[in-house]
């Protein structure tokens, strides 16, 4: 059941929403029906994982929950610690940022001490973020240098385009504070700097989905500069590249921030 299950995050990330969700449900229900406690634990992990980056969060905290309780009851230490990561995410979309915090950097801790570094530089993304929404700005962007640190050594670079990207956030995000001397120039570049480089590699990868968010990123910078003309037709041509996932999260903004370019 990994196989199937593992296909339908694959899927997102090559921008198929859709197909993914109904992949994932698909694993889930045979999984379910094999009565086979680790394959039904593994996929409602990875369940979790594509809700979450589908920024489902119900779905997120109910699938996350149900393999804690599972990994809990078998003694599944790694999933243990990837459920609690996802709950963590959902608490803090919910509005409990530390506690939320707390939670995934619980689940960090209690998987590398399994000694697993797999998905390292993932949940080190998720804790950037969630730093970033509580102002906790220096950390979260501590959390990515460290992240970037494990992709060089270990190689695992689906998640890399999304770490440059929420470097890029983090970084106009520390900067923007009114009266601030560095508020106009040096973060502005540096920030586009990293959304150019996650496009980059998003593309190299077929990452349609992170090209979207890494897109997105800098279309909003460039609205901010007054470069309208520049960030419509490179957001336009990836959101019409899409055939399918327009309840999604990411393709509402998509559209929306569309809009507001014209």
């Amino acid at each position: 059941m990994v196989g199937p299950a593992h296909a339908a995050f694959i899927l997102w990330l090559l921008g198929y929403p859709d197909q993914a969700l109904k992949r994932s449900r698909a694993a889930l229900t045979v999984a379910q029906e094999l009565s086979h406690p680790f394959s039904l634990a593994t996929a409602l992990n990875l369940a979790a994982v594509l809700h979450r980056v589908r920024r489902e969060v119900q779905a997120v905290q109910a699938r996350a929950e149900a393999v804690m309780a599972l990994a809990t009851e078998q003694g599944f230490a790694v999933l243990l610690a990837q459920g609690t990561t996802s709950q963590g995410w959902a608490l803090v979309e919910q509005g409990q940022g530390e506690e939320g915090i707390a939670r995934i950097g619980q689940g960090l801790t209690a998987h590398q001490a399994t000694g697993s570094e797999i998905a390292r530089p993932t949940y080190l993304a998720l804790l950037a973020e969630a730093y970033g929404k509580v102002g906790r700005v220096e950390e979260g962007l501590n959390a990515l240098a460290e992240a970037l640190a494990v992709v060089d050594k270990t190689g695992e670079r689906y998640h890399e385009a999304e770490l440059y990207r929420l470097k890029g956030q983090l970084t106009l995000q520390k900067f923007q504070v009114s009266g601030s001397k560095f508020q106009v120039t040096n973060p502005q570049k540096e920030a586009e700097e990293c959304f150019l480089k996650a496009i980059e590699i998003a593309r190299k990868q077929q990452a349609k989905s992170l090209e979207l968010r890494a897109v997105m990123s800098l279309s909003r910078l460039w609205q901010q500069q007054g470069k309208r003309d520049e960030a419509r037709p490179m957001l336009a041509e990836i959101y019409n590249w899409f055939t399918e996932g327009f309840d999604t999260a990411d393709l509402k903004e998509a559209k929306a921030l569309l809009k507001e370019l014209v």
